[in-house]
């Protein structure tokens, strides 16, 4: 059976509205993406769901091992070094109900280091996810680095979801060599316009994918929130998706359960890694499709993956 590996932070977030904590719920970016993806694939048996990550050995990393295993993701490889707390995340939701994030860790050194890449175990045509600050962040480098290299010489299908904060512009110097090397790792790329306004200072998806993604990674896809999602491809075709408008109660976990939804139809078509440099057109269209009815889901409540009861 094929497997998903998320690789990515978890956190405990509280969400606000209006100043009132509405909801306190598990969460992380790539994390978020494996418990949709535990609730859906992982439930109806068509791969297993697997999340590479640390959390604290409090009551918290408790809540949150628990909750992934309840979920049909695999636990294993989340590390729990004594002593650390778990990193928790006040989310405060706006008129539009975009969240604005402030992040609180303890002064706990990671428990991750190369040593434990060898215990993931990671076949061809597996499906890797990574992303976020984890995905560059240079204190566990090695290790993240090492799992991707692993990945790639496996044959396993790989995609980056840059998901780029603001907060970590000022760093950006620091840390664009690790992007770009996650770029080169990847067979799909993606990111939603304001990543690439933090990172590049261009909001225009063409221009993003010619002179700044295509030398790195054949595929791009950009996310245009309530617009529109473009798509390129290694071949120089451009596709555009518009995407429905609907009310949302909260956009935490749109583009997460978007990148979920996209690998659901990447599973449901059983893609191989070699057809990814040029995804059939009517796969293309039905993953993208797939994608925005996992992150419209998402955006209908305080919750930060689907609803346990969803059907794809």
């Amino acid at each position: 059976m094929k497997r998903v590996i998320g690789i990515g932070e978890t956190v405990f977030d509280i969400i606000f509205k209006n100043n009132q904590p509405q909801a306190a719920v598990p969460g992380g970016s790539t994390f978020n993406s494996m418990i949709s993806l535990g609730r859906t694939v992982a439930k109806n048996a068509k791969a297993e769901v697997l999340m590479v990550s640390e959390t604290g050995s409090d009551q918290v990393g408790d809540i949150i091992a628990s909750f992934m295993e309840d979920n049909g993701v695999i636990a294993k490889a989340v590390t729990r070094a004594p002593g650390t707390q778990s990193q928790i995340s006040l989310a405060f939701l706006d008129d539009n109900n975009d969240a604005h994030y402030e992040f609180y860790k303890g002064c706990n050194q990671s428990g991750l280091n190369v040593s434990q890449v060898e215990n993931v175990d990671i076949e061809r045509n597996d499906i890797v996810l990574f992303g976020s600050f984890f995905a560059i962040n240079p204190d566990i480098r090695d290790f993240t680095r090492t799992l991707l290299m692993k990945a790639r010489s496996a044959g396993a299908i790989i995609y980056y979801d840059i998901n780029f904060r603001k907060n970590y512009r000022k760093d950006l110097p620091d840390l664009i060599n690790n992007i770009e090397e996650n770029c080169r790792l990847s067979d799909f790329v993606r990111g939603s316009v304001d990543d690439f306004d933090c990172l590049f200072d261009n909001t225009n998806p063409e221009n993003i994918y010619k002179e700044k993604i295509k030398e790195l990674c054949p595929n791009l896809i950009v996310t245009r929130g309530d617009k529109s999602t473009e798509y390129f491809r290694a071949d120089g075709r451009h596709f555009s998706f518009l995407v429905e408008p609907i009310q949302t109660v909260s956009t935490i976990g749109a583009g997460d359960n978007f990148n979920a939804g996209f690998i659901y139809g990447l599973l449901d078509a059983d893609i191989r890694r070699e057809e990814c440099h040029c995804l059939d057109e009517t796969i293309l269209a039905r993953s993208i499709s797939m994608a925005c009815r996992f992150s419209s889901n998402v955006c209908r409540s305080f919750n930060n993956y689907v609803d346990d009861d969803f059907k794809p």
